[in-house]
Order: structure tokens, then C-alpha cells, then sequence
């Protein structure tokens, strides 16, 4: 027996998942954002030049002045002059040529007269021909990403939601604390791979218990709630930063307060659809009655005889489904419609997720204040997902997504012609960029979820994001290059945002249509689509529904009887704050034959 078939009658967002919610899943969003983003903080590059020390009893600039060439009017900072400077206490003469020059052969002075007195290129001496190790670290972090997405969500799907989450807990605050105590770069790097491996996991493993908790009318609600969440997180971290600047400190401060967490263990309920999956009816019902009377509700008398008969029922015909043929990868690209939607999918997925990243990474060197560019570079995403939130439903998914992306590739690229001095302008252009990705970030995930068909959606789903998660381990080293040209890295993600934007124009639109459930109906979903359509901004609706074993993707509400209503109805709907925090979502449709969620699909 499907939860959803019970939530109605106990409550699909009463008082028991508005509790559930906004005191711990909505909470437990927060590490996720600390963990991706805090070493961006710990890898501050001071002013440096190389270290002499037989001229340690001179001040700093008579130094600078002996053994430190200058290029184009500032002193260089990976070599010096190659004289014996015991024996030297001034050179040359006007008009004498300077002497060679040599490598820092004895390390690095670093400039602590600013308010940076602490990071790991300081303490680790990371520039020069060590200047791409903090890039390393960055790699590091998302290479274990998709180990971690995958081991946990096997271990979710085992073990359940609640003991997966705290697991997940632990390794990223061991990986914390081990960050902290890294003596070497090498042990630091290996520190950000055991933290990388709570990212995303972290974040999904509460996010699907919300999901599972609430009724389907609520879950695309749930969603932006989440978004939202996660995005005061990177608020709350850009604070942090801007206040502890020692880098063991801010390793300490972003991961150390969340062993709080475990007190959730005493309120923190395991999902009753993966505890009604796995026949352990008893406890899921406990949970259900609690669920039910904290929402003033009753459940029906005999609902656990029903319900073990019921899924006693429903086991049988999954056990019979499981003697069919299983669809494979080899499924998405068997046929020509499938197999071209499939890599549009997957290309937008993967510059969607490159160019947020990306600048994400890069905000912080952008501007003035890096933290008040962190800052600003976060904050701009609540707006977008609220208003890629209203869009979706009036304007369709394709054109929001691409023109968000064009949008967002376009003022990339428009960096190039703002003149190098000018900070300001150039970080108008990236909050621009970034709050535009994100919208189309918001997108992208329930606009795949209705292409692919529900026989393989899950499979899907999965495949694109993986592959899409790949590109993270690129980025680091995107980003990097604009140690040398600032500009380069923003305008190589404007252009992938852009290619991802236009690529996306072929993809057919849903609003109004009904989700494809076969594989033979995802093959003809879009098979007549014609190059006008690409012109057809707003989807016109269908006057006569689609009829077969298609699900609505109008968003509607719940009361049995509407879906006609709705249908027939000429004129344009009011939209309502209420209305959509009651619509249906697509994006909790990733379930196994059991009807519970495999977080496996969602990375």
C-alpha cells in the first residue's frame, strides 16, 4: 500500500510535518552548504616574495629592495636575485644591469600586515610551482562526491533514512575535524575527500525523508523550501568566514557544532515508506498514528490488517514485475527520439551544474570583498528560485530554462568588455549570471523527470546527474585559470551556459501534457516536434486531454473531479501562493517497485 493513498485522510502538511520540517529537516540542509564551500576560505593567497634569510636583521622593504626583482613596477613573487647576500649589502649602480635571477630556493615571506593571518597556503607555503595544490583540494572534494552519493544511498535504501543520515553525520564530521588537525597538504587534501563524501548526501538523505513525510500535492513546495535552506546555509557561512579568518578555526567553527545533531536522534522518525517497503508494518504504524493524532486525524480501524494485506498484495506483483525484462542504459539511446532527448538531457545537466559551481567557486575573487561577493553571490539565488518556482508553471519549463541559461551565458561573456578595473560592474554581471543559473538549476531537475518515461525515469535521472557530477572534478581546474587572466574562467562557463541553453530549445515542452509511463509512449512524447516550436514561447494548452496511461502534469488541485474542470476551462488561472504550495510534483516519482524513494536517483 502506497503512502500516498493514507496521507490524505491523516494529513498531507499538518501540524506533524510542519514540526518535522522546519525544526530538523530544514535544518539539516545546513552542512551540505559548510561543507562544499568553506575550504574556498582556507586557500587565501597573501602577497608573498621569497624568503632570504641573511637579510632577516632588514626591514621588509630594504629586503624586497636587495634581492627582489620587480616586473612591470611591482616586485615579483616567485624569484629573486642570485647573488650571495652574506657578502652583499647593495648592488649595481644607474644604468648597471640587474644580476640573474633564481628560484625561492629558501621559502616564502608572506604579507600578514592585512587582516589574513592564517590559511593553508600560508602554513602549507602552497604558491609558485605549488600554487594549483588548494585546486587539488578543491578536486579532492568532488571526486569523492559521487563514491559517497552512491555508497550512502545504498546504505539509505538498506538501512534506512535515519541511521544513513547519521552516519552521513559522522564521516563529515570526522572529516571536519581531520581537516583541522592536517599537519600536511597531502593529509588536508585527504581530509576534503572524507568531507566530499557527505556532498550531496548529506543534503538529499533529509531531503527525501521530507519528501516521503508530506502528502504529493506539497512536495514541489518541499523542494523550493529545501533550495531555500540550503541557500541561508551559504549566507550563514559567508557570515562565519568574514568573522573567523584562522583556517583551523573556521574547519573547527563549520563542522564541530553540528555534533548538536545527534539530539534529532531522539525525534527524528524513520520513513514509514521505506518501513512499510521493508514489512515492518508495527513500527510504521506507530509512526503514522503519531503522524495522525499530532494532525488531529484518525487513522481507520483496521488499517494494520489492510495494510499488511495490502502489501502483502503489492509484493506479489512486484515480485512478478521483477521476472520481466529490466531496462537498462542501453534503453535510453534505443531508439531515435529517446536517444536524442536523452543526451540534451544530459548536456544541459552537465553545464547547468559546471557554470553554478563554477561560479559558486569563483564569486569570492570577484570584487573588492570576497566575502561580501560570497555574500551577495548566495543571496541572489532566493529570488530565482521563487520566480523560476512561478514560471515553470505559467510559461513551461523549455524557454525558462533557456533563456535563464542564455542569460546567465551572456553576462558571463559580457566581462570581457568591462574594463579591468572596474570591480563593480564585472561583479553586477556575475550576480546576474548566478542568479540566473540557479534559476535554470531549479528547473532542470523536474523538466528531466517528465521527458524521461516512468519505466525508466529513475535510471534516467540517475545516469544524466552522474554524469553531470563529473564535470565538478573539472571545474577546480577551470576556475584556476583565472589566476592568471581573471575574466577566463567566467567567459569559458558563459559559453558552456550558453551551448546548454540552446541545446536545451530542442527539448519538447510538458506544461500541459501528460507524463509518458512506457517506453514506448516516452519514444513518441516530442517525436513530431518541429523547429517552430522553438519559437513558441508560452505552450498553448490542449483542449482535449491526451488519453492513454499518461499521468496530468498540470499542476492541480487535490479535490477529486477538477482535473475536467481545469481542462475545459478557457481562461488563464490566478496564481496563488496557496495553490502552488499544493501543487503536484514530479520529482518524488524516482521510486522502486516498493513505492519508496532510491536516493541514488537524485545526485
Amino acid at each position: 500500500m502506497d503512502l500516498d493513498d493514507i496521507l490524505p485522510q491523516i494529513g498531507e502538511f499538518g501540524k506533524y510535518q510542519k514540526l518535522m520540517l522546519w525544526l530538523i529537516c530544514l535544518p539539516a540542509c545546513f552542512p551540505c552548504g559548510f561543507g562544499a564551500f568553506n575550504q574556498l576560505f582556507m586557500a587565501d593567497i597573501p602577497n608573498h616574495w621569497c624568503r632570504v634569510p641573511a637579510l632577516s636583521n632588514l626591514t621588509v622593504e630594504a629586503r624586497k629592495r636587495l634581492a627582489i626583482p620587480q616586473e612591470n613596477g611591482t616586485f615579483a613573487k616567485c624569484a629573486r636575485y642570485a647573488l650571495n647576500y652574506s657578502l652583499v649589502e647593495d648592488w649595481g649602480g644607474p644604468g648597471e644591469p640587474p644580476p640573474p635571477t633564481e628560484p625561492c630556493l629558501e621559502g616564502f615571506e608572506f604579507d600578514t600586515s592585512t587582516s589574513l593571518h592564517s590559511s593553508i597556503v600560508l602554513d602549507f607555503g602552497l604558491v609558485c610551482d605549488k600554487a594549483i595544490y588548494p585546486t587539488l583540494g578543491l578536486v579532492a572534494l568532488n571526486v569523492g562526491g559521487p563514491l559517497g552519493v552512491y555508497g550512502f544511498g545504498c546504505l539509505n535504501d538498506r538501512i534506512g533514512r535515519k541511521r544513513t543520515f547519521f552516519l552521513c553525520l559522522t564521516v563529515l564530521i570526522v572529516g571536519g575535524l581531520l581537516t583541522a588537525l592536517s599537519p600536511t597538504f597531502w593529509w588536508w587534501a585527504a581530509s576534503r575527500f572524507v568531507v566530499g563524501l557527505t556532498i550531496p548526501a548529506i543534503y538529499q538523505i533529509p531531503f527525501i525523508i521530507s519528501l516521503e513525510l508530506v502528502g504529493p500535492n506539497y512536495r514541489s513546495f518541499i523542494t523550493v523550501l529545501t533550495c531555500l535552506f540550503y541557500t541561508v546555509g551559504l549566507i550563514m557561512l559567508a557570515g562565519i568566514t568574514y568573522l573567523v579568518r584562522d583556517w583551523v578555526h573556521l574547519s573547527l567553527l563549520t563542522s564541530a557544532p553540528f555534533i548538536l545533531y545527534y539530539l534529532y536522534w531522539f525525534v527524528l522518525p524513520e520513513s514509514p515508506r521505506w518501513l512499510l517497503a521493508k514489512g515492518r508494518f508495527e513500527e510504521a504504524a506507530t509512526i503514522l498514528e503519531t503522524l495522525a493524532k499530532t494532525n488531529g486525524k484518525e487513522l481507520p480501524a483496521c488499517f494494520k490488517q489492510q495494510l499488511k494485506q495490502r502489501m502483502s498484495n503489492k509484493r506479489s506483483s512486484s515480485e512478478e514485475a521483477r521476472l520481466n525484462r529490466n531496462l537498462g542504459l542501453r534503453d535510453l539511446c534505443a531508439t531515435p527520439n529517446m536517444r536524442l532527448k536523452t543526451v540534451l538531457i544530459t548536456l544541459n545537466w552537465f553545464a547547468n551544474n559546471m557554470v553554478y559551481v563554477g561560479l559558486s567557486y569563483y564569486g569570492p575573487s570577484l570584487g573588492s570583498n570576497q566575502y561580501l561577493s560570497f555574500l551577495l553571490s548566495s543571496a541572489v539565488e532566493i529570488p530565482s528560485y521563487v520566480a523560476a518556482w512561478l514560471l515553470i508553471e505559467r510559461w513551461g519549463r523549455r524557454w525558462p530554462l533557456c533563456l535563464c541559461m542564455i542569460l546567465s551565458g551572456i553576462s558571463c561573456i559580457a566581462t570581457v568588455l568591462v574594463p579591468k578595473e572596474n570591480d563593480q560592474t564585472t561583479l553586477v554581471l556575475f550576480l546576474v549570471s548566478k542568479s540566473a543559473i540557479s534559476a535554470s538549476f531549479f528547473i532542470i531537475y523536474p523538466f528531466a523527470g517528465e521527458l524521461y518515461p516512468t519505466a525508466i525515469r529513475g535510471l534516467g535521472i540517475g545516469a544524466s546527474a552522474y554524469i553531470a557530477g563529473l564535470g565538478l572534478i573539472i571545474i577546480p581546474f577551470v576556475t584556476y585559470l583565472g589566476s592568471d587572466v581573471l575574466v577566463l574562467p567566467i567567459i569559458i562557463m558563459g559559453i558552456i551556459s550558453v551551448l546548454g541553453g540552446l541545446c536545451g530549445l530542442r527539448l519538447p515542452e510538458t506544461l500541459h501534457h501528460r507524463l509518458p509511463q512506457t517506453m514506448e509512449e516516452g519514444e513518441e512524447f516530442g517525436k513530431d516536434f518541429e523547429w517552430s516550436d522553438c519559437l513558441r514561447c508560452r505552450p498553448p494548452k490542449p483542449s482535449v486531454a491526451l488519453s492513454g496511461s499518461y499521468e496530468d502534469l498540470e499542476m492541480s488541485d487535490v479535490k477529486p473531479g477538477d482535473e475536467e474542470q481545469l481542462e475545459e476551462s478557457p481562461e488563464p488561472r490566478r496564481i496563488s501562493m496557496r495553490r502552488l504550495a499544493r501543487q503536484q510534483s514530479v520529482m518524488d516519482t524516482q521510486k522502486t517497485a516498493d513505492g519508496t524513494m532510491n536516493m541514488t536517483y537524485w545526485f
